[in-house]
């Protein structure tokens, strides 16, 4: 099951509290805890949710499982997506949400080991919005992680029908 994890790292509660969140999916458990550290340590201003592999991000973002019931209007700001993952690969990840007529619209950004171009052609062509190729020293990539994650939370102005605001704001 996936967690959620604040800039201090506590629970923020339940992902209907409609705050402003990143979906990092990632299927290693070592990336993923170094990402969930990366914005923990850069005091993120956002929740993030984690999910260890594709099925179990299309039934977060879906609401199926032990998410279903969830508010489906409360969807990620942007979903961080490993490629290579098993049982369902980033990239069916990916089509799946530009397939759906809601999740088509969230911005997903392919973070991966794989400088394969075969990947990165199919990735744009199925509709991500960015692809990176994870950097392989570890502050490097603690900067990255962060960047990405303040950029689509804090910089990145999504139309007024998909935003929601942080703890105290108003729409």
């Amino acid at each position: 099951m996936s967690g959620v994890v604040s800039a201090a790292g506590v629970n923020n509660g339940p992902i209907g509290e409609l705050q402003p969140w990143l979906l990092l999916v990632e299927d290693s458990p070592h990336d993923r805890e170094l990402a969930l550290h990366a914005l923990r340590r850069g005091r993120f201003p956002g929740r993030v949710e984690s999910a260890r592999d594709g099925v179990e991000a299309l039934d977060l973002l879906l609401g199926r499982g032990p998410w279903a019931g969830r508010d489906l209007h409360d969807l990620p700001r942007a979903v961080l997506l490993d490629i290579k993952m098993p049982m369902v690969s980033g990239i069916d990840v990916l089509r799946e949400m530009r397939a759906h007529p809601v999740l088509s619209e969230v911005p997903v950004v392919m973070m991966t080991s794989s400088a394969e171009d075969g990947d990165l052609e199919t990735c744009y062509t199925l509709g991500a919005n960015s692809y990176i190729v994870k950097p392989v020293e570890i502050e490097p990539y603690f900067e990255t992680v962060l960047d990405i994650g303040r950029y689509w939370l804090v910089h990145n102005h999504p139309p007024r029908d998909r935003r929601v605001v942080l703890a105290g704001g108003g729409r």
